[in-house]
C-alpha cells in the first residue's frame, strides 16, 4: 500500500533537490533516477525549461511523496513502482527526479519534477482530478505488484502518518466520525446532533461550512470533508431514517448492468428493501441483455462468446498502438529537448572556447555552458549524434500526434462496446445457471 501526497515548490529548487538526492538516505545515491534531465543539474534545467513558458505560473516545481507500509516492498522494488508512476502522470513531458529513502521504518519515494513541460513548455495544473489520478495510478501499480491498496474514498488526501494514525484509531477524523455514528440514533435533527458534539467536548463552528474541532486539536475539521456520508444534507437524512448514500444502489440509466447475486448478497441478507429492489432490477436488467442480444443477431452463447473475443482482441491491439506511439514520443521529446538546447547555447559555448579568460567568461554564462555540456552528454548518451533535423522531429511528432487522436477515439469506443458485451455475457452466465442453482436447492430439501 502507497500513500500518496503532493505540495508545490515556489523557492528553493536546489535545496529540495539536494534533500531528496542525500546519499545517507538513498543508499549512497544509488537509488536516484532522473529523467530528461541530470540530477546534478536538474534545477539549471529546470529553470532553462521555465525560461521558454508563456505560462510560467508561480511555481518552481512540486513534490511529491509516495510512503509505502512498513516492511511491505523492498526499496529497489518501490524505486521501480516510482519510476512507473512518474513516466505514466507526466506522461514523458516534464523533467524529473525521483529518490528512494530508506532512513525511515518505511521506504518512501520522493518525485520532484518541473512545473513546465519541456516537450510543449505547458504549465502542469495541479488540482483534485490531477491529485485523483496520481492515486489511481499509485494504487493500481501496488496491486500489479502484489501490494495492498487503500480502500477508495478511506485515506483521501491523507499522508503517511494520517493514515497510520486511522488506521490506529487515534485520527481526530476517525474519532470524529464515531461520534457522529454513534450520536445519530439518538438525535432528532441536525442541530440537536451538533448540541451533542458540543457536548462531548466539540467546537462547532457554524456558517457555509459546518467545522468541528476536538479539543486538543490545532485545526478544525469541515464535516463535508469526512465523506459522502457526513454532509449536512447526508446526515439529515440520516437521522431521519435514510440510509446512507454510500450504501444506496447506483443506477446506470440506458445501460445494461449486471445481475446482483441476491443469494450471496450481504445487503440482500440484511434488508428486506434492498431485496425487493434488487428482483426487480434483475427483472429489468435480464429483459434489457435479451433485447440486446436479439438486436445484434446473436442467437446462441457461441455466437456471444467470438463476438467478446472480437471486441476484445480489437480493444487490446488498438491499446498496444497508442502505447507504442506514446513510447515513440517520449523517445522524440527526449531527444528534441536537448538538441534544443545544445542548438541555443552553441554560439556561446563557442565564445567560451574561444575565450583567453574562461573563468571570467564562465563566472558570466556558467549555467549556459553547464547547460550545453550535459545537452551534449545526453544527446551522445541517446545516439542523436549527428544532431537530428528540427523540422523531420516535428513532422514526425506531428504525424504521431495525429494519429493517436484517431487511436484514442477508436479505443474509447471499443472499449464501451467490449465492456457492454462482457456485462452481456456475465448475465446470461447468471441467467443459465439459475435452474441448476434451483435443482440443486431442490435435492438438498429432499435430503
Amino acid at each position: 500500500m502507497a500513500v500518496t501526497k503532493t505540495h508545490p515548490i515556489k523557492s528553493t529548487l536546489k535545496a529540495a533537490i539536494d534533500y531528496i538526492c542525500n546519499p545517507d538516505k538513498t543508499d549512497g545515491k544509488l537509488l536516484v533516477s532522473a529523467y530528461g534531465c541530470a540530477a546534478e543539474t536538474a534545477d539549471i534545467e529546470f529553470a532553462w525549461t521555465r525560461r521558454h513558458a508563456i505560462d510560467k505560473g508561480t511555481n518552481l516545481g512540486r513534490h511529491l511523496i509516495q510512503a509505502f507500509e512498513p516492511g511491505e516492498v523492498l526499496p529497489e522494488e518501490a524505486h521501480e513502482i516510482g519510476m512507473q508512476l512518474a513516466k505514466e502522470i507526466l506522461g514523458g513531458k516534464y523533467e524529473f527526479v525521483l529518490t528512494t529513502h530508506i532512513d525511515k521504518d518505511h521506504v518512501h519515494n520522493h518525485l520532484i519534477f518541473n512545473a513546465v513541460s519541456f516537450a510543449d513548455h505547458k504549465h502542469y495544473h495541479s488540482n483534485k482530478r490531477s491529485y485523483h489520478e496520481i492515486r489511481h495510478a499509485s494504487d493500481r501499480l501496488c496491486k500489479e505488484h502484489g501490494l495492498s491498496v487503500i480502500v477508495p474514498g478511506q485515506d483521501k488526501g491523507k499522508s503517511y502518518i494520517e493514515h497510520q494514525a486511522a488506521r490506529n484509531g487515534t485520527s481526530y477524523k476517525a474519532k470524529l466520525k464515531a461520534a457522529i455514528d454513534r450520536l445519530i440514533p439518538s438525535c432528532s435533527d441536525f442541530e440537536d446532533l451538533l448540541t451533542r458534539l458540543e457536548h462531548e467536548g466539540y467546537e462547532i463552528k457554524r456558517g457555509k461550512f459546518i467545522s468541528c474541532r476536538a479539543s486538543d486539536q490545532e485545526r478544525f475539521t469541515r464535516m463535508k470533508t469526512l465523506g459522502i456520508d457526513y454532509t449536512k444534507e447526508a446526515l439529515t437524512s440520516r437521522i431521519a431514517g435514510g440510509s446512507r448514500p454510500s450504501r444506496q444502489p447506483k443506477h446506470r440509466d440506458g445501460r445494461i448492468s449486471l445481475l446482483i447475486d441476491i443469494q450471496n448478497n450481504i445487503k440482500a441478507q440484511q434488508s428486506a428493501g434492498f431485496t425487493h429492489w434488487a428482483k426487480l432490477n434483475n427483472l429489468k436488467q435480464a429483459a434489457k441483455t435479451m433485447n440486446f442480444l436479439t438486436e445484434h443477431g446473436i442467437d446462441s452463447y457461441a455466437q456471444l462468446t467470438e463476438k467478446l473475443s472480437a471486441i476484445t482482441d480489437k480493444r487490446n491491439r488498438v491499446h498496444a498502438e497508442i502505447k507504442t506511439i506514446e513510447a515513440r514520443q517520449a523517445d522524440l521529446a527526449l531527444v528534441m529537448k536537448p538538441a534544443s538546447t545544445y542548438r541555443k547555447l552553441k554560439p556561446i559555448y563557442e565564445q567560451y572556447r574561444r575565450s583567453g579568460d574562461k573563468e571570467k567568461f564562465m563566472r558570466g554564462h556558467e549555467s549556459e555552458v553547464i547547460l550545453f555540456e550535459a545537452a551534449a552528454r545526453e544527446l551522445k548518451r541517446l545516439n542523436a549524434v549527428p544532431l537530428p533535423s528540427t523540422e523531420k522531429l516535428n513532422a514526425e511528432l506531428a504525424a504521431l500526434t495525429a494519429k493517436k487522436e484517431t487511436l484514442l477515439a477508436e479505443y474509447k469506443s471499443t472499449r464501451t462496446e467490449a465492456q457492454e458485451y462482457e456485462t452481456v455475457k456475465q448475465n446470461v452466465d447468471a441467467l443459465l445457471s439459475v435452474p441448476k442453482e434451483q435443482e440443486q436447492e431442490k435435492r438438498k430439501l429432499l435430503e
